[in-house]
């Protein structure tokens, strides 16, 4: 594995280019746009990321804000806009999800139908549990409750990888749903869990290498489940599958279902799985060890040590991580959600498959809010913390892309970045740009309406 990179003195990092796109604007909402552009530079200014492009948009697509930073001495002379492309990672869920429940809507398939009715493969498929009977996820979420949420706190934690490997497979007496997929509790994962032996077999693996769908199901038929089916949550690879799924229930890959059902009737551009010949994808970044420089390929390996092929030539469609997206094409998207499933006048979804995607399905205890289907819903905690508001609609991926779905205010928000681990004065980002862009909603909702 090649250790080396190319690494940057943190002073390079205070040359940064900034441009500030205040057309447009919807002055009634944002009155103090400055206020949150410097929040937004904050993050660049000191080192935490090589650029950042925000945007706010309306049910019917008017910019309410936009503003972008770029680090110079990292990215000279480079422009971020709208149209420019990124690598948008776990945000390929919902779209995926989406389009599943479109198909259901047709009939081609339901939420109880077992996963082994489309992938065969995995009808042997056995559970991971540790010495003591326990299976890996039921072990590891207590120990991730226990020490308060924090992956960096027992992601590959001697402790845990002793009591639990060498692992002991068992068979699996549940069913596995189409809608286990959904919610995350089918026991797929990443090369990300606490142990050590699950992680080196993804890694193994390598995912990305692979040429195909069919490939990546047969091999993915030979490693265990992180838990027994219906039993528990536990983010991983799921959706992945339910992309297989997807295909299979269809008789198309996921490019012709997002091409036939998404963005040809709904008139959306900026969303695909391959590269174009005009795509330029920017570079990919790492903060690991506090020190911002670009990224070695090895160290995106949530699915092995390749990333994902993005190639016109490769057959692999990932609807878990897989997805490039601009922000004007993802936030036409997410308008599609906060309008219940209609944008440009043709209706995608039904009214209430969109409210089942909001609805509360897992993590119903946490005091932060529920998983809808892959959609976070906030609780009043972001609202006393300052970070934004109850009943917000969230998501986001792995290279520090995000976005929110505000429904009370009708408005979507994007915070779009290229950069896989963030030093520590980076962190919560995302919580205290939408802590600002509230500050300044707050004050809308509060003035008289003229």
């Amino acid at each position: 594995m090649n250790k080396r990179f190319c690494s940057y003195p943190f002073a390079l990092l205070l040359f940064v280019q900034l441009s500030c796109m205040n057309s447009n604007k919807q002055t009634s909402l944002i009155e103090d746009p400055a206020a949150i552009d410097a929040v937004v530079e904050e993050y660049v200014n000191n080192g935490s990321f090589p650029l950042l492009y925000m945007r706010i948009e309306s049910a019917d697509g008017d910019i309410a804000y936009e503003h972008q930073v770029v680090n110079d001495s990292l990215l000279p002379n480079t422009n971020i806009d709208g149209d420019s492309w990124f690598r948008i990672w776990s945000m390929s869920k919902i779209v995926t999800i989406c389009l599943l429940l479109d198909l259901v809507e047709d009939g081609l398939l339901t939420l109880d139908d077992p996963v082994v009715k489309y992938i065969p493969e995995f009808k042997d498929m056995k559970i991971a549990v540790n010495t003591e009977g326990v299976p890996l996820a039921n072990y590891a979420n207590d120990y991730f409750k226990n020490a308060g949420g924090f992956a960096e706190e027992y992601e590959n934690n001697p402790t845990l990888s002793s009591n639990s490997c060498p692992i002991k497979l068992i068979d699996n007496s549940e069913v596995m749903t189409v809608e286990h997929l959904i919610n995350h509790q089918a026991g797929f994962y990443y090369a990300t869990t606490p142990f050590q032996c699950l992680n080196e077999m993804v890694y193994s693996k390598d995912f990305n290498s692979l040429k195909s769908n069919e490939e990546i199901m047969a091999e993915m038929a030979e490693m265990p489940l992180i838990m027994v089916p219906g039993s528990d949550y536990f983010y991983g690879s799921n959706t992945t599958v339910l992309g297989f799924v997807a295909e299979r229930a269809s008789g198309k890959n996921l490019q012709e279902l997002l091409n036939e059902r998404i963005k040809m009737p709904l008139g959306i551009e900026g969303l695909r799985y391959k590269l174009t010949p005009e795509i330029n994808l920017l570079p990919t970044f790492s903060g690991k060890n506090g020190s911002l420089r670009f990224a070695q390929k090895e160290e995106l390996d949530i699915l092995g040590a390749n990333t994902v092929d993005y190639s016109q030539e490769s057959k692999t469609f990932l609807g878990g991580e897989g997805m490039l997206g601009t922000t004007k094409g993802y936030a036409k998207f997410l308008r599609m959600l906060l309008n219940h499933g209609i944008l440009n006048g043709h209706r995608f979804l039904d009214k209430s498959t969109v409210e089942q995607i909001y609805a509360p399905h897992t993590q119903l205890e946490n005091e932060w809010g529920y998983n809808g289907y892959n959609l976070w819903v906030s609780s009043s905690k972001d609202l006393e913390l300052g970070y934004g508001d109850e009943g917000l609609w969230r998501g986001g991926g792995y290279e520090q892309t995000n976005f929110w779905v505000d429904p009370k205010r009708k408005l979507v928000g994007l915070i779009m970045s290229q950069m896989f681990e963030v030093p520590q004065q980076g962190h919560n980002r995302d919580n205290h740009i939408r802590g600002a862009v509230y500050k300044q909603l707050f004050k809308s909702d509060a003035a008289p309406i003229k």
